[in-house]
């Protein structure tokens, strides 16, 4: 005799996959689990009547469904339901306005959701960044306008998120007029305005053009133009914390640098630069000499001695489109930590002659990390801090990446509307993005364990529902990992990245 409270086998009950919605935005559904269609983030078609329009799955588990009639047995305690193993779900309604209930929902086809991408991007450009994740027929597009908020782009080591970081920075520079300005710790933007061999086509044309107003600021021994500042564009906090010098007790030399560095005697500075210490007689010089020269001060590459231009000035300049500030080839970290700083500085610092750029921070933990350890990496978090707060207003915005999600500061974290989320592994750092990106469905996070290589989920103003995507080529030469290139792209190599 069949037990009726037992699951029914989910073969032997038929299971037409229906959707239901009482409020026409949001709706959930069953389906079989024989050959089950659907996925997490995946595309589907909802009909009633006359009427078809798009949905988005959020989320699928493991369900039970009624299939037949409430059999009832003497005591409520005893009563029995006829139920059978499902696939159940939520989702997302992509254009329709009223409920329904017990709708047919068949998987989307490539037209259908190429059709509605299109139609929703129609109020201006779009960024085809590479191609849905599970529809490889369907370009990715995500809206350049979006990025007038902070993003932040994260993956593990592997997941291809510096090449992907670098294919969003040429579509950016393609189609859109906004100014970037990228700090490169690894050195793998160095050759953005380097057409790839055997890169060939319109878009390749393209790219071409606006290749050659890249810049790279790289250190002398580097070759290329040179990355260089003097001390006294620092701010006095920073060259105190660069000397290791407290404005208390160690007031007297915090006084004197500054007296050294920012006073002039008829129209000429007291001395030149920070090597000029030792050698000077001026009152506190030697001192202050002995403690850069104690410190390895002294022998940074960074300082500019001749007459050059320094990347403070040319950061106030209005005449160049992309800057490559290449970090990656300083000696010491505390190079790095004062570049950065005073890039930062430099924009905060004159954020009211509201000059847009998109400020990419690449390795995001090193230069705004969440405990930083060093007196010139904290104020440099703080200036990040402050253009995440604020900078929008002045037309700074981020794009901060990382591979290690919370090491990065949370008060820049918590102000990116935009999430590019790469291959994530780490329970602990999927847990605290999920919190941090509360509009993005948890289940969609879950998502990311399982991706390959150069696949993302984006999510945001960049894109408004959250999209799985496959980053596509890239045109210019890379320093990173490699991702295999969508094929078919006209103008796009279609080998291998190397």
């Amino acid at each position: 005799m069949t037990d009726p409270s037992r699951p029914a086998s989910s073969d032997t009950v038929p299971l037409r996959p229906l959707a239901t919605s009482i409020d026409g935005r949001t709706f959930s559904f069953h389906a079989s689990l024989d050959d089950l269609l659907f996925r997490v983030g995946g595309y589907v078609v909802q009909v009633d009547g006359d009427d078809a329009w798009l949905g988005q799955v959020l989320t699928l588990e493991l369900g039970l469904i009624e299939v037949g009639p409430v059999a009832s047995t003497p005591g409520p305690e005893l009563l029995a339901v006829r139920r059978v193993a499902a696939a159940v779900g939520t989702g997302a309604t992509l254009g329709v306005g009223r409920p329904f209930h017990d709708v047919p929902l068949t998987p989307a086809t490539e037209a259908q959701v190429n059709e509605w991408q299109q139609a929703s991007r129609s109020q201006g450009v779009a960024l085809e960044v590479g191609q849905f994740a599970n529809l490889t027929g369907v370009p990715a597009l995500i809206d350049p306008q979006g990025f007038d908020r902070h993003t932040f782009l994260c993956g593990q080591s592997g997941s291809g998120k510096t090449y992907s970081l670098g294919v969003i920075l040429e579509h950016l520079l393609m189609d859109t007029e906004l100014r970037l300005l990228v700090l490169d710790p690894n050195s793998d933007f160095v050759r953005l305005g380097s057409v790839r061999d055997g890169s060939e086509g319109p878009i390749t044309d393209a790219y071409r053009d606006v290749a050659a107003g890249i810049e790279v600021r790289r250190s002398e021994s580097s070759g290329g133009l040179p990355l260089r500042i003097r001390a006294s564009e620092l701010s006095p906090t920073a060259r105190a914390a660069m000397l290791h010098l407290d404005p208390v007790d160690d007031r007297e030399e915090y006084a004197a640098l500054a007296e050294l560095l920012e006073h002039d005697e008829a129209g000429r500075p007291l001395i030149g630069g920070i090597g000029e210490l030792l050698t000077s007689e001026l009152p506190g010089a030697r001192p202050l000499g002995l403690r850069a020269a104690n410190l390895g001060v002294l022998d940074w590459g960074i300082w500019e001695r001749g007459a050059g231009g320094s990347l403070h000035g040319r950061l106030l300049e209005d005449d160049w489109r992309c800057l490559v500030v290449d970090l990656g080839s300083l000696d010491t970290p505390e190079e790095q930590a004062v570049i950065a700083e005073s890039v930062l500085d430099t924009l905060w610092r004159h954020r009211r002659d509201r000059r847009p750029v998109l400020i990419v921070i690449d390795e995001a933990h090193n230069v705004c990390p969440q405990v930083p350890e060093s007196g010139v990496v904290a104020l440099a978090t703080r200036h990040a801090v402050q253009i995440a707060a604020e900078g929008r207003k002045f037309g700074l915005h981020l794009l901060v990446s990382t591979q290690r999600p919370q090491k990065v500061h949370d008060n820049v974290l918590s102000q990116c509307d935009n999430l590019v989320l790469m291959r994530m592994n780490s329970a602990a750092d999927l847990a605290h993005l999920v919190e941090s990106f509360s509009f993005v469905p948890p289940s969609m996070f879950d998502e990311a364990r399982h991706f390959g290589l150069g696949e993302a989920l984006i999510a945001g103003k960049v894109s408004p529902n959250p999209t799985l995507v496959r980053f596509g080529a890239r045109i210019s030469e890379e320093g990173g990992a490699d991702v295999v290139p969508v094929p078919g792209r006209d103008g796009l190599n279609d080998g291998n990245a190397s």
